[in-house]
């Protein structure tokens, strides 16, 4: 993704609009109490003078009382604030980054295949995750220091001022020398950080493949090859983080030398103003005291230019993600979903990928309440056809229509609403078993979730669980078979009770006896909706109402299995193939010579 070089006032206004403005008032509550305690330092260093002239020089006993008291109270006052805004500020910045995680994983679930596609999952999970995080300490120690410290900071230069203007201003001399290089420091610290964010991404994707491709990994000896790829990419990201670093260090670094030389010009002028007796000891005292305390603010205050830009990195990329515009969006004016079993319609249908034509003027039709099965060479466009059918995607040209209406003219959830899908991969939950299949449903009649079990003959193997449906299934499903997987999605998908059944190589993965019982619970799944099947292997579809033949994604050939072998072509050539010697896969053999083909008894 090409991202936006975003003004830092940019940055702040959206945070403010989207985030914070409406924690306001805890907002206010906290500057209140931010006041409070920067104020303290000021009053600290106003103190010095009572103790240095009245105390240690003059011997007045009754002030070391109350001078001893005010500072005890001072201290007081000063733990209560620091504690509450530290709390109200933790608060604040922990609600704004989960109101922003939640809203950055809505905004990615809106988005279309192409987006998915071209974003992995550990790129994803680096913005969700890592990107708001990093924002939410940033944010917080931003809040602080432009409130305590900056609070702090105007109070001590004021008492500094007060006590004699001219050493105020020696002990700033060093200021006008740095600004030019803190600038250049804040460029490179930015820069950096979004290489180290880049670089965070491309380590969590390759955590991500590596964790869900371990058996790849173990099966190939992939795993020097891989501990290679994740060690190079992490030493790229230290060397990163450590040039950021260092020009994170660089500010307070320079904050440090320009202090140096402000105070070593007070000493020498101030200091022959106090021997020539112009000036007290505690005068100078609380001048030294009120600059010494302005140390660690300006320090901290210099740091945060640079904690700044790392987060406008990590911010500049979840903004990006932001306004990455949806592509699929439901109609303003909506039509209703089609009641009853729909037909399903691509009249004219054409769609690319880039420079690749997918589908080339596709039109076809699957009637309503019988199963049509979608055949031919791997890339000739089947899934495309799916997830034309569901808005995954939409296509160039043409039109696709359920029961007469277009996908585009329903809202998405109403379109969704009418498939039932069921795909070789049987993509689980790692919940349990029950959430797998009622997906967050709470009006489930515990009768029809029994039947559906039976059904779909999940009771099967019930019985073989621990915790029966309480049991978890682990990540992606790993605790269960293959089989059994696609039982449990076969009983969502009966569960979900929709008109229309996408079926993409459901039985392919599964061995005979596993691929016998899911076909039977297939064609109990079948009863009654309009059915699409892709198959691969021939056998699966036979006795379909309707097959069609795809190649190169258009549509050559279509009819029933028996009428498609008569004719010949491509067709009959990809079932020819299968069974050229009389034991292909499934219980088939090869073709009779008047066409027709025979089980064995």
């Amino acid at each position: 993704m090409d991202y936006k070089n975003y003004t830092s006032s940019e940055l702040l206004r959206w945070l403010w609009r989207d985030y914070l403005r409406q924690h306001m008032k805890l907002l206010g509550v906290a500057v209140i109490f931010m006041i409070i305690e920067g104020s303290t330092l000021g009053a600290l260093a106003r103190l010095m003078e009572p103790m240095f002239d009245r105390v240690f020089v003059a011997g007045q006993e009754s002030a070391l009382w109350w001078v001893g008291l005010l500072l005890l109270g001072i201290f007081v006052v000063r733990a209560v604030a620091g504690v509450a805004q530290k709390v109200l500020l933790t608060r604040i910045a922990q609600r704004s980054a989960a109101d922003m995680r939640i809203d950055l994983l809505d905004r990615m679930m809106l988005q279309d295949g192409a987006f998915h596609q071209s974003h992995p999952p550990g790129f994803l999970i680096q913005r969700v995750q890592s990107d708001v995080n990093a924002v939410a300490d940033v944010w917080r120690a931003v809040i602080t220091g432009a409130g305590r410290d900056f609070i702090g900071l105007i109070v001590l230069l004021g008492v500094a001022i007060a006590i004699d203007p001219i050493w105020a201003l020696l002990a700033c001399i060093g200021i006008p020398v740095m600004v030019l290089p803190a600038a250049i420091a804040q460029r490179f610290v930015r820069a950096r950080s979004r290489e180290a964010r880049d670089l965070g991404a491309s380590l969590s994707t390759r955590l991500d493949e590596v964790f869900h491709g371990v058996v790849q990994v173990k099966l190939n000896a992939l795993e020097d090859y891989q501990s290679r790829q994740y060690r190079d990419l992490t030493r790229q990201f230290i060397r990163t983080e450590v040039r950021s670093a260092f020009g994170n260090s660089a500010i307070p670094g320079m904050i440090d030398i320009m202090s140096g030389v402000g105070f070593m010009a007070v000493i020498l002028y101030g200091g022959s103003e106090i021997i020539s007796g112009d000036k007290t000891i505690g005068e100078f005292m609380t001048f030294f005291t009120a600059m010494g305390f302005t140390f660690n603010p300006l320090r901290r205050l210099g740091g945060i230019s640079g904690l700044w830009q790392v987060a406008a990195a990590a911010l500049e990329r979840i903004k990006a993600l932001m306004d990455a515009p949806v592509r699929l969006s439901s109609p303003a004016d909506p039509r209703p979903a089609p009641s009853g079993t729909p037909d399903v319609v691509l009249d004219g249908v054409s769609l690319s990928y880039g420079e690749s034509k997918v589908l080339d003027d596709i039109s076809l039709t699957a009637a309503a309440g019988q199963t049509t099965a979608l055949v031919g060479a791997s890339g000739a466009g089947k899934s495309t056809i799916f997830n034309l059918l569901t808005r995954l995607i939409d296509p160039d040209e043409g039109q696709v229509r359920i029961g007469g209406v277009a996908t585009t003219e329903m809202t998405i959830p109403d379109l969704r609403g009418l498939f039932s899908v069921v795909t070789q991969e049987a993509l689980l939950f790692d919940e349990t078993l029950r959430e797998n299949i009622v997906l967050g449903r709470e009006d489930v009649d515990p009768e029809v979730l029994d039947q559906v079990l039976k059904d779909a003959h999940v009771a099967d193997f019930l019985p073989q669980l621990e915790q029966g449906l309480d049991t978890r299934v682990g990540p992606r499903g790993s605790a269960l078979s293959g089989g059994q997987r696609q039982r449990v999605v076969i009983a969502r998908a009966l569960l979900r009770n929709t008109p229309v059944l996408l079926l993409d190589e459901a039985t392919s993965a599964l061995d005979a006896h596993s691929e016998q019982v899911v076909q039977d619970a297939l064609e109990r799944l079948a009863e009654g909706r309009t059915t699409l099947v892709i198959a691969h292997r021939l056998s699966t579809v036979r006795d379909a109402d309707r097959i069609i033949v795809m190649d190169r994604g258009r549509v050559v050939d279509e009819g029933t299995h028996d009428a498609l072998l008569e004719k010949g072509g491509l067709y009959a050539d990809l079932y020819r193939l299968q069974f050229k010697d009389g034991n292909g896969p499934g219980t088939e053999t090869a073709p009779e010579p008047d066409g027709q083909s025979r089980s064995p008894a």
